[in-house]
């Protein structure tokens, strides 16, 4: 299990982690408040919500893990 997608295209089973998409528009609509003006101790604390399943079927494969047709249907990306 694996904290970033990039890990997951490099080899790995499985990540589950945070939309870094999401994240960084986030931080930008903070930022563009920042410039704007606003205090930033008056920005809330932004917590990300949306989190993604990614799972390798290769490296399952290699490692003779048989994944269920659920997980593989709740994955938000499998990559083969």
């Amino acid at each position: 299990m694996y904290p970033f997608r990039d890990l997951v295209l490099a080899g790995g089973l499985m990540a589950y982690a945070v939309d870094l998409i999401e994240v960084c528009r986030s931080a930008g609509r903070e930022m563009a408040a920042i410039l704007r003006g606003q205090s930033p101790i008056e920005i809330p604390v932004y917590e990300p919500t949306k989190f993604l399943l990614i799972i390798n079927t290769k490296a399952a494969q290699r490692i003779a893990l048989d994944l269920s047709p659920t997980i593989l249907a709740r994955a938000d990306e499998v990559i083969e």
